[in-house]
C-alpha cells in the first residue's frame, strides 16, 4: 500500500487551541523560532503549508527576555515612512525599555511566511510585557518544550 501525503482543507483543521509561553531568561531568537513553528503548525502531524493549522501564542513577561553579547547596544531597528528623512532608527535597549512586546513580534514575524496566510498566522499571536494576560478564558495551556532548547 503507497504511503500517501494528507493535505487538509480548511474545513477539515482541528479546533484551535491557545498555548502560552514565559518569555522570563529565554533568548530572543531561540524563542521566537519555536513559536513561529507553532503559529505555523509545523510541529503537528497534519502540518499543511498552504492552511492556516496552527495554534494560537500567548507570550508573557516580553520585558525579560534576553539577547546574548552586545545586541543590546549594537543591534537596531530600522522603520522609514517612505519619506525623504523619514528614516528612524532606535537600538534594541531603547526598544526594550519603551515597547519590549516589538521585539518578540519582529522577530516572529520575520521567520512566518510572507503573503496573507503569514499576516494572518501572526494574528495569532498575543505578547504582553508584563505577566498579566487577558486570555484566561481560552485556557491555553503550557507550550511543550521541543527536544532541541527548553522553554
Amino acid at each position: 500500500m503507497p504511503r500517501q501525503t494528507t493535505l487538509l482543507k480548511k474545513e477539515e483543521c482541528a479546533q484551535q487551541t491557545w498555548r502560552h509561553v514565559d518569555a522570563e531568561g529565554k533568548v530572543l531568537g531561540r524563542l521566537a523560532s519555536e513559536i513561529a513553528q507553532v503559529l505555523m503548525g509545523k510541529h503537528l502531524p497534519t502540518y499543511t503549508p498552504h492552511v492556516l493549522s496552527g495554534e494560537a501564542v500567548v507570550v508573557t513577561n516580553a520585558k525579560k527576555v534576553v539577547l546574548t553579547g552586545k545586541k543590546l547596544d549594537q543591534k537596531t531597528r530600522r522603520r522609514w515612512s517612505g519619506y525623504p528623512g523619514g528614516l528612524r532608527v532606535q537600538t534594541y535597549r531603547t526598544v526594550q525599555e519603551a515597547h519590549p512586546e516589538r521585539l518578540i513580534e519582529d522577530a516572529v514575524r520575520r521567520m512566518l511566511p510572507k503573503g496573507r496566510l503569514g499576516r494572518r498566522m501572526f494574528g495569532n499571536l498575543h505578547v504582553y510585557a508584563g505577566p498579566q494576560h487577558p486570555h484566561r478564558a481560552q485556557q491555553p495551556e503550557p507550550m511543550a518544550p521541543s527536544r532541541r532548547i527548553a522553554l
